[in-house]
This record gives structure tokens, sequence and C-alpha cells, in this order.
């Protein structure tokens, strides 16, 4: 596929700037792929099984969050993922692929035992082992959520060894995007299959994507990592991880950049599943209106992706970008909040696609500052610890925000509140301004990073037009 991409030429292509002679764009979009399979995980773990098992399988909501949540226990080990994968010793003389592999074939086994582990906790199947449903279930979304995290960091870690640093924002682009790309996707494709919902049909499907994942990382995988058996001999000595994060913490910056990411992702995402709702609750949007959503704030992050990648490839400091970023998010949680009192669904809309906008400015100014920390600490911890801050403080900003709502709610309704919470949008309004102050706060750690961080020197000059999109 990639080739016949190019057969059309590289001035009508995307993302054809993001390649380099070293790394030619039908590899780098093959080496994307992993990126497509972590997208379908997380759609499964968030979005598809979290409604099967509340409505088809009539699983209480509160052993579902516990489920959804326990994939984020392993986030905080993204950071020594990937300082072992950066100091893997190994006869074969490969650093990331033996890391990928492992993570694929943890997401494989989980995806794998999964729908029996649902079914059997439901009540659908019979165990001879008490508890073997709740087990069960917790093994196979445990597995899952460290297996998306092994392979992500240690993919990145790959993408951040075979880019040159000229090209590497434009890489940072693409593989952001290609996540978006394969959670949009998987979820169209999830949603038409089980429309028709049966045991057998919920069975094939998580199934399904267990091959469908071990197949695109497979191919993700192939002839990409050089073997360097003198770097993996494992006579070296090891570096130990207090010692390589100690080295990572003293790289200027480094320490300091983990705060705003860790309050920019919360602020931004704390609304992940509110935003559609509150058209719905508040403004009367029909399923349809709401579903659409999700396109304008998919649109509006890709636009930023594009404005993110063009800007940090001619110069841009990353750390002002990310600033720009959450100065948009500040306005578009505004607009969001505006809307109720004006009953605006154009504010609505406008503020919905300003967040996937600003949001996707942040994560890619702060991601390619972490890439750049990654020159000279290692790849692999630096990348680590970036995901590890930005997942967990996504999942725990996810469960305070609708914890929050339906707190301001219960309170509101037994009149604890007074009348100014008498309304239906009390309770979202609550967490996005709480969202607002986190926005601000993220502004406030960025800002000594911006003004002493400098500018890069531009990587190349010349006009935007669609060869040089989205660098």
């Amino acid at each position: 596929m990639a080739q016949a991409w190019i057969r059309l030429g590289t001035r009508f292509l995307p993302f054809a700037d993001a390649a380099t002679t070293g790394l030619p764009l039908g590899r780098l979009l093959r080496l994307s792929l992993f990126q497509v399979s972590v997208g379908m995980a997380l759609v499964l773990l968030t979005g598809t099984l979290n409604r099967v098992m509340i409505v088809e399988l009539a699983v209480p909501a509160s052993v579902v969050a516990i489920m959804v949540a326990l994939p984020i226990l392993f986030a905080p080990v993204r950071a020594l993922i990937g300082h072992r994968s950066d100091t893997y010793r190994s006869y074969l003389g490969w650093r990331r692929v033996p890391f990928i592999w492992m993570g694929t074939l943890l997401q494989f086994g989980g995806l794998a035992i999964m729908p029996f582990a649902l079914l059997v906790l439901s009540g659908g199947g019979e165990a001879a082992l008490p508890h073997a449903g709740v087990i069960g279930a917790a093994l196979a979304f445990l597995l899952v959520g460290a297996g998306l995290h092994t392979v992500q960091t240690a993919g990145l870690a790959l993408a951040c060894d075979l880019a040159p640093p000229e090209s590497r924002p434009r890489v940072v682009a693409l593989l952001y995007l290609m996540l978006l790309i394969g959670m949009l996707l998987s979820a169209l494709i999830f949603s038409v299959i089980l429309a028709e919902f049966s045991h057998v049909l919920l069975i094939q499907v998580v199934q399904g994507a267990a091959v469908v994942t071990m197949a695109l990382n497979l191919i993700a995988l192939w002839k990409q990592e050089g073997r360097n058996q003198a770097a993996t001999d494992p006579a070296l000595p090891r570096q130990a991880f207090a010692e390589a994060w100690a080295r990572f913490i003293a790289v200027p910056h480094a320490k300091r950049l983990l705060a705003p990411i860790a309050l920019g992702t919360a602020g931004f995402t704390m609304q992940d599943v509110l935003l559609e709702p509150y058209g719905g609750e508040v403004l009367s949007l029909t399923v349809g209106q709401t579903t659409l959503l999700t396109a304008l704030l998919a649109g509006g992050t890709i636009c930023g992706l594009a404005l993110a990648a063009y800007a940090l490839a001619r110069g841009f400091n990353t750390f002002r970008l990310a600033a720009f970023g959450a100065l948009i998010g500040i306005v578009a949680f505004s607009l969001v909040i505006a809307s109720a009192p004006f009953e605006s669904t154009l504010l609505f809309r406008i503020g919905t696609f300003m967040i996937g906008f600003g949001g996707g400015l942040f994560t890619v100014g702060l991601l390619t500052a972490a890439m750049d920390i990654a020159r000279t600490t290692g790849s692999g911890i630096a990348l680590g610890a970036w995901g590890a801050v930005q997942a967990t403080a996504a999942g725990a900003a996810i469960a305070i925000g609708g914890g929050l709502r339906d707190a301001v709610e219960f309170m509101a309704a037994r009149d604890m509140l007074g009348p100014a919470f008498q309304t239906p949008e009390a309770g979202y309004t609550v967490v996005y301004h709480i969202e607002i102050a986190l926005l601000f706060a993220a502004l406030a750690a960025v800002g000594p990073l911006a003004r002493f961080a400098g500018v890069a020197e531009p990587a190349e000059r010349g006009r935007f037009g669609i060869e040089s999109f989205p660098g």
C-alpha cells in the first residue's frame, strides 16, 4: 500500500517531507502501524467493551470502571520499559524489537482471553473457581494495558532512533496522527460489526482484534531495527535505572517538563467522557449530532498536528508551541461553557474543534521536547517518562471528571449547593472550569521553559502548501 501511494508522487503526499534517505516514506508508514494497533486496543478498552459490558452483559458500572482503569496501573512503568530497551543485552543485537514483540504478545494474550472472561463475569458462562470472571477479566485488561504501553514506548523509541533530528517533528506528527486514525477506523468498524450483538459475535470481534494486532505489529517491525551486537553485548555493563533516571532529570528542563505534561494532559482529557453527554443533555442534540462531535474533535487535533509540525520544522520553540495549545484550550472550554446559557450549538461545536486543535499543539510540542531530550539521555527513558506521566494523568483525569460531575449532581439534587447548581449543565461546567484552571497551571509550568529553552535552528524554509502538510 505504501508503494502504491509513493507512485502518486511525493508532492501530493501529506507526510512526504517526514521521510529521509535513511528513513524513506514506505518504511516510515509501515513503522507507524504499531500506533494503529495501539489505537484499536484503546477503543476496545475505553469505548466498545465499556458499553457492551454495561448494556449488553449487565456488568455493574463500578466493576467496569475498575476494569477500564486497570491498564492505567501499568502506565508509570513506561519509564522503566524505556530504560530497559536502552540498555537491553542480547546476542541478536536488537534493543527495541524484543520489547515491541513481547508487548505484542501481551496484547494478543489479553485480547484472546478477554471475551470468555467477560462472559463468565456477566454470568453467561460457568466457572469452577469463585470469582473466576472478575479474575479473568482483570487479567485480560491488565495484559492488554501492559502490552500497549510496552509497544508504544519501545515503538516511539525506535522511531526516535531512526529519524534524524531535522525530520523528527514531522515523524512525531505522523505517529500521533496514525494513533488517531487507528482509533477512528476501529470505532467505526466495531460499531458496524456489533450492531446486532451476540455473545459469539463478541468473541469473534475481540479475538479478531487480537489477530489484527499481531499482524500489524509484525508488519511494522519487519526489518526496521538494524542488528548491533556491539551495543547489546551481554558482557557490557548495564547502567542501573536509578543512575539513568538521575542522568535524565539532570538534563536542563527535563524534570520541569513533567509538570506541564501532567497538568496539560489532565486539562485536555478530563472531559473525554462528558462532551457528548453534555451536548445531548444540555443542548438537546440527537445521537447523530453528538457522534459528529468525535469527528470535530479529531479534525481539530489533526489540524493542530499539521500546524505543529509546520512550525517545529521551521525552528519554532517547542515549549511556546505547547503554551499556545494550552491558551487555545482555555478559550475552547470557555466557549463550551458559554454555549449553555446562550443555547448555541455553534459555540459548542467551535469549542469542541478548538479543544482538539489546542490538544494537538500541546501534545506534539511537549513530545518533541521529550524527543530532543532523548538525544542526550537515551530515547527510551525520556519517551517512557513522557508516556508514563501522560497516560497516568489522562486516566486519572477522566476518572475524576466523571466522578466530579456525578458528585455535583448528587449534591445539587439534595439542595446542598444552592439554586445556582439546579441546572442540567452544573455538573459539567464544574469540570470544565477545573480544566481551565489546570490549563492555566500548565501555562505557568511551561512558561519558564519557553523563556529559557531557546529556539532551535530551522530545519528548512519554504512556503506552506499541500506538499508540506503537516511539515
